[in-house]
């Protein structure tokens, strides 16, 4: 494989930041928190125009049919910006488990109001602190009922990819079996909601088998927009540190600043390596996927939290300030560390992909 992007997909990351960057300025982030607005709506609207939100979903389904590394650049552009808007939920999760495990009715009539916009999905697995398990809500006879929480974008979604055990099902959340609670998000661009099951009413996705696989394909494109991220936080780092003055001279020239921002560096295009490797193999090759998905993770983890961190230190206290720009960064990774299950969880399926570790892992 090439660990660099063709031509097209150097086109598509322009055209994607140069949208990015005229509609979500520092301070049109601000106002979203300060509205208390859930999401930015026309912002979601026109990437649906413009084709972003169905990049990898067939075209038969209203998608693109581009590739994971297609949709890998998009992810990393949105985290360059903290964009506020449902990507992750209702593109890299929902609809992919749609197009996974569904039937071919459920894929006709869901895929395209996704890709269009139109419709807006959460995905929702996550029980509190632990493992990925979905053991707390139970599907039977067409009803569901239990509880899952924190759900990413809930509060704005018409249906749910609820997983259930081994099995993932679907739920219209606009039903009075389903009761929606928010809840305090440190991250205030993205937030999170409970939702409570009372024998609402749901449909199975029939798909067997594919839930590791949908987590293998979601962790690579959050990879993607960590890594996004963290380079968004070395040049703001590296901005700063050239303009500033500190007795007499850049704080820039200071070596012990110089070796935080290689550091960042080095740890950036680490973590972009296996992204793309990641994105590689979660299209091309099934059995490199579990440990190209763990170590994309893993890396882009510790280098978006590395570089967020560092991007305060250089800022000095002015960086803890809701006036600079650093919190953006910092919640999104605090954010992005914990979704799809922690550190530990993923260093277990990295061992666990090595040949001769399958099953000895925790």
């Amino acid at each position: 494989m090439d660990f660099d992007l063709s031509d097209e997909q150097k086109m598509l990351a322009e055209q994607a930041r140069g949208l990015l960057a005229e509609r979500t300025p520092f301070d049109h982030l601000r106002k979203l928190i300060d509205s208390g607005a859930e999401w930015d709506e026309p912002l979601w609207r026109e990437l649906g125009e413009m084709g972003f939100l169905g990049a990898n979903v067939p075209e038969q389904f209203g998608g693109l049919g581009l590739s994971e590394l297609d949709l890998g650049v998009i992810s990393q552009e949105l985290g360059r910006v903290n964009a506020s808007v449902p990507f992750f939920s209702s593109i890299i999760l929902a609809a992919d488990a749609i197009r996974l495990a569904g039937s071919e009715a459920q894929k006709t009539e869901w895929l395209p109001k996704l890709v269009s916009g139109e419709v807006v999905a959460c995905f929702a697995s996550a029980e509190g602190p632990g493992p990925i398990l979905g053991q707390k809500v139970e599907f039977s006879g067409g009803a569901l009922k239990g509880t899952k929480s924190p759900v990413a974008d809930a509060g704005i979604a018409q249906i749910a990819i609820v997983q259930a055990g081994a099995s993932l099902v679907l739920v219209m959340l606009e039903q009075a079996g389903v009761e929606r609670t928010k809840l305090e998000s440190f991250d205030q661009l993205r937030p999170h909601y409970r939702l409570d099951f009372n024998a609402a009413q749901a449909e199975l996705l029939p798909g067997t088998g594919q839930i590791s696989t949908l987590l293998d394909r979601a962790a690579v494109q959050a990879a993607f927009e960590a890594v996004g991220g963290g380079e968004a936080c070395l040049q703001m780092g590296r901005d700063y540190v050239m303009e500033r003055q500190m007795f007499g001279r850049s704080l820039a020239s200071y070596q012990a600043i110089k070796h935080k921002l290689a550091d960042v560096a080095v740890g950036i295009e680490l973590a972009k390596s296996n992204a793309y490797y990641g994105g590689w193999a979660a299209g091309a090759s099934v059995d490199d996927l579990p440990g190209a998905a763990a170590a994309a993770r893993l890396s882009a983890i510790k280098a978006f939290e590395n570089a967020a961190r560092e991007n305060l230190q250089v800022h000095g206290g002015i960086g803890y300030t809701f006036e600079a720009n650093c919190h953006f960064y910092y919640r999104r990774e605090r954010m992005l560390a914990v979704i799809l299950g922690n550190r530990g969880f993923w260093a277990d399926r990295l061992l666990n992909a090595q040949p001769g570790t399958q099953g000895k892992a925790a």
